[in-house]
């Protein structure tokens, strides 16, 4: 007697699941739009030629989200929390320069927008950062266990 192999339902997924990929296209859109909005209010403060002493800064805000953009798109989970780290950090130093332009009786002009505009870069990082890295997939489900063999004659 020919035993035949039961088939199995497929899986439902729900709608609000996203995909690897999606996660890591959101994540490389924001840390790209993050270097060219911080290299972009860079020039646009301090010109083409650097001045010296300002390789700290290049570093943190142009060189960081380059190598995070890179390691997320060479898939490594733990990248997605360092931009939420590097994010946070930014962050920080965005809002303690906003108050710091409106509390102070200068122009706030371009200051001010490059801040506000990293500002939202940066916490829509933090949020799709930590979100990718806190969705794990589900583990497969384990297959369905066979009955037991029935007695023999013998």
């Amino acid at each position: 007697m020919k035993s035949q192999a039961t088939r199995q339902p497929l899986p439902t997924f729900s709608s609000t699941v996203y995909s690897l990929q999606m996660k890591q296209t959101v994540l490389l859109n924001l840390l790209i739009g993050t270097l060219i909005v911080e290299t972009g209010f860079f020039l646009i403060e301090n010109g083409i030629p650097a001045k010296p002493g300002m390789a700290g800064r290049i570093g943190f805000f142009i060189l960081t989200p380059l190598t995070l953009a890179v390691l997320i798109w060479l898939r490594l989970r733990w990248a997605a929390i360092a931009c939420v780290i590097y994010a946070t950090v930014g962050l920080a130093l965005d809002i303690a320069t906003i108050i710091q332009v409106l509390t102070k009786d200068s122009e706030a002009g371009i200051s001010l927008i490059a801040n506000v505009v990293s500002g939202l870069f940066y916490f829509l990082l933090i949020v799709s950062g930590g979100r990718s890295f806190l969705d794990v997939e589900p583990a497969p489900m384990p297959l369905k266990s066979h009955p037991p063999n029935p007695p023999s004659l013998s």
